[in-house]
């Protein structure tokens, strides 16, 4: 069993920056970032493996970076450059294995959320 916590979402103008956070309480394990719009299925966005390695949906490459903390074990995403299409819950989740993957099917476990508006 694997906890999550997301926290940091908030409302912010288009252009603008925000950090999102996710606390596991196992390091073991890929952690994606994963998003729902409203009227959306939700969407990969990003994850980072316990070897560090990232990968990212063509939608936000560029412009977020997802890095990992092992020591605090929490895994950051920093969105930069937001757009209004953004603007969704914002959910951390914990894959099956270590090594990175950004399909959906292949994560277990998954926080309750945060919402990340952006206003143009």
């Amino acid at each position: 069993q694997v906890h999550l916590e997301e926290s940091g979402g908030a409302s912010v103008p288009a252009g603008g920056s925000l950090t999102l956070s996710c606390v596991s309480s196992n390091n073991r394990y890929c952690i994606g970032w994963f998003r729902r719009a409203p009227g959306k299925e939700r969407e990969r966005v990003a994850a980072i493996d316990t070897s560090y390695r990232a990968g990212y949906a063509d939608s936000v490459r560029g412009r977020f970076n997802v890095t990992r903390d092992k020591a605090k074990n929490t895994v950051y995403l920093q969105m930069n450059s937001l757009k209004p299409e953004d603007t969704a819950i914002y959910y951390c989740a914990a894959a099956q294995w270590s090594w990175l993957t950004l399909a959906e099917s292949d994560y277990n476990y998954w926080g309750q959320g945060t919402q990340v508006t952006v206003s143009s």
